[in-house]
């Protein structure tokens, strides 16, 4: 049986009047019947089909070939008036279903099966599996986000070309811009931003704003070009009227930290531009956003000295605010004074020095028509060959009226050599 089977599926299928000619005798046995494949439920080469028993308990398996009339000796007869084959003992009546002879069409699974790997295979090859070097960060610029049970607000910048200074680093004013960024967002953030410039709704509807009183800085390493940093931040307690900011810069990739700094804020009126009490609608507002943790840095309690013509070693006058300078509550950016600050120190500090740490106390705000002096003195003598060593300076910032900025800053031998003249 398996051979005539095997056989019928390789040779051509006869037409029906040499078919009709090869009809020959029937076995004693009451036969089942397998169908020749010419109609519709017919199969070809590809394989065989099982098909249910019919009333007489026949099996019916469709081919596609004529069978051979003798299989080992014994005849296989054909009826041309029913087109079934009566088998010999070879097939008997109650043969069994086996699990093969109910197996469906496979080369109809088999070709959706390649279907399916020819897809996914052409949707491999367009994967960029190119791979990533750890500078390479996606998405490491995006919006901050709250972290530590809401307290703390965390977001990435990246060094731009254009926030580069000659000796390849970030700028100070570049740092400090961060800074505030992220305090701005940290406010939206927890829903605490009305229509002023970090002003909360409970501020808003006193016209009341923030004013910073003091800053400190600590630099331990400034970043380069294309260096991604982590600003944290967040807020204290300070005092009966104020408010203080801490922030931690970190490296994004290696964790190092870059700079610390705290800061002390008041509020004050917009229309009088007046220092205000705190109020308690406000401090109700913004308490639950506080955090009981000391500053990143320690207070320095230092008197700054005051300086004037005769005690300060070098001066710049004839600085101006320019439009840009404002912010959106009308006067003058934080960010702005220590630019003012830094103009009067002598060139032969910024080309050998860079900042290590700034202390800062703001006393009054200038206007778009102020008109400013920056005063510094040095507390080492440049120009003897200490080039190695580090370096202390004062500083003040006035205007017509009277004492706008003091400072005191420290400066360190730079670590790197400046780019080479001429580079572009």
């Amino acid at each position: 049986m398996v051979a005539s089977v095997s056989a019928s599926a390789f040779f051509p299928v006869p037409s029906s009047s040499s078919s009709s000619s090869s009809s020959s005798s029937t076995g004693s046995t009451k036969p089942s019947s397998i169908s020749l494949g010419k109609g519709p439920d017919a199969l070809d080469a590809r394989g065989l089909v099982a098909k249910p028993a019919s009333n007489s308990g026949s099996l019916q398996v469709k081919v596609n070939a004529q069978a051979a009339t003798r299989v080992n000796g014994s005849k296989v007869g054909l009826k041309t008036d029913t087109n079934k084959l009566e088998d010999t003992p070879f097939f008997p009546s109650s043969a069994p279903r086996t699990f093969y002879n109910q197996l469906p069409d496979w080369s109809v699974s088999f070709a959706a099966i390649t279907t399916i790997f020819l897809a996914a295979e052409k949707q491999w090859t367009l994967i960029d599996w190119k791979p990533r070097r750890p500078d390479m960060l996606a998405d490491a610029f995006g919006l901050g986000k709250i972290i530590e049970n809401g307290l703390v607000y965390r977001q990435n910048f990246s060094i731009r070309s254009y926030e580069i200074g000659a000796d390849q680093t970030a700028s100070i004013e570049t740092l400090m811009n961060h800074l505030q960024e992220t305090a701005l967002n940290h406010v939206k953030c927890a829903g605490l931003l009305g229509n002023g410039f970090g002003s909360t709704p409970e501020m808003s509807k006193k016209n009341l704003i923030w004013v910073v009183t003091k800053m400190q800085v600590l630099v331990e390493h400034y970043p380069s070009w294309g260096n991604v940093i982590e600003v944290d931040t967040w807020a204290a307690v300070s005092g009966k009227n104020g408010m203080r900011r801490d922030w931690h810069v970190r490296d994004c990739q290696t964790g190092q930290t870059i700079m610390r700094s705290s800061s002390n804020w008041v509020m004050m009126n917009k229309d009088t531009r007046r220092l205000s009490k705190f109020p308690e609608e406000v401090r109700a507002e913004i308490e639950p956003y506080f955090m009981e943790r000391v500053p990143v840095i320690d207070d320095d309690n230092r008197k700054l000295p005051k300086l004037d013509d005769d005690t300060a070693d070098h001066v710049r006058k004839g600085l101006t605010p320019r439009w840009s300078d404002l912010d959106v509550n009308q006067h003058v950016n934080n960010v702005k004074y220590i630019g003012w600050i830094l103009e009067s120190a002598p060139i032969s500090i910024l080309e050998s020095h860079e900042l290590a740490s700034m202390t800062l106390e703001y006393r009054r705000e200038c206007g778009r028509d102020s008109m400013l002096q920056s005063l510094t003195s040095l507390s080492n003598d440049c120009t003897d060959g200490l080039g190695e060593l580090p370096i202390e300076c004062q500083h003040l910032l006035r205007s017509r009226v009277g004492l706008n900025v003091k400072g005191r800053t420290e400066w360190r031998p730079k670590k790197r050599a400046p780019f080479p003249v001429g580079s572009p």
